[in-house]
């Protein structure tokens, strides 16, 4: 389970750019190439963030969807396998171009 760890260096990030204000939301996104369980991540920030001062925070995770772009003609789509093949040509050489992100996008705090 390495959402934990992750969760544990975001929750690092989160510190120093908190500056010591209470976090309310933490926004993330996440490609669906990462290999992240985005429930996964989610439950571990609740173990993370609980030994913090920003216990009670809840992490929000915008999943973003694998596409690919065919380099043959230029065709863009998006994939639900890991297929990497051009669904118009059927040519491979395509490129990935969305699914790939793993993010801190903001955070929301309290007034100071």
């Amino acid at each position: 389970m390495h959402e934990l760890s992750i969760c544990q260096s975001i929750a690092d990030i989160v510190a120093r750019y908190a500056e010591g204000r209470e976090v309310r939301t933490v926004h993330v996104r996440v490609g669906q190439l990462r290999q992240i369980i985005p429930e996964t991540l989610v439950h571990c920030w609740s173990m993370v963030s609980a030994q913090t001062p920003f216990a009670g925070s809840v992490m929000q995770i915008e999943t973003i969807p694998a596409a690919i772009r065919c380099t043959v003609c230029g065709y863009r789509e998006t994939i639900t396998a890991p297929v990497l093949r051009c669904g118009r040509c059927g040519a491979h050489e395509v490129s990935i171009v969305a699914g790939e992100e793993f993010l801190i996008t903001s955070l929301e705090l309290a007034e100071a």
